[in-house]
């Protein structure tokens, strides 16, 4: 991999962690701290019906795991990155060829060619 096509790679990913720290921060701010009395504006301590309570509960349930989802993201594009400094960036793991750049470009993350990971899919 050439210089130019590193400084590519560092932009494009350097992209995605940008975008999945403004995700993170929606999700931080609005998701996962919004109880229903903030939601609905209602500052009383009269308790509020069992499904609102439920479908809060869920929201905020359901917010935890896109932001972990983004979080292990977030630390496989570091991983990319380091690949990138230490030279292994775009070659598979498993049977050590050029990852196509269409793929990387797809995928960033990616540390295996497609005839690998497919074959790794069907082995599941």
């Amino acid at each position: 991999m050439n210089k130019k096509d590193v400084e590519f790679f560092k932009t494009l990913i350097a992209k995605e962690k940008e975008n999945l720290l403004d995700k993170l921060g929606y999700l931080r701010e609005n998701a996962m701290n919004t109880t229903v009395k903030d939601a609905t504006g209602d500052h009383s301590s009269y308790s509020f019906h069992m499904a609102d309570q439920g479908t809060d509960s869920q929201e905020r349930e359901k917010a935890f795991l896109f932001a972990s989802r983004e979080s292990q993201y977030f630390e496989r594009l570091e991983l990319a990155l380091k690949r990138l400094d230490e030279g292994t960036f775009g070659i598979c793991v498993k049977c050590q060829k050029l990852i196509d750049r269409e793929r990387l470009e797809a995928v960033p993350i990616a540390t295996m060619c497609v005839d690998c990971k497919t074959e790794k899919k069907k082995a599941l």
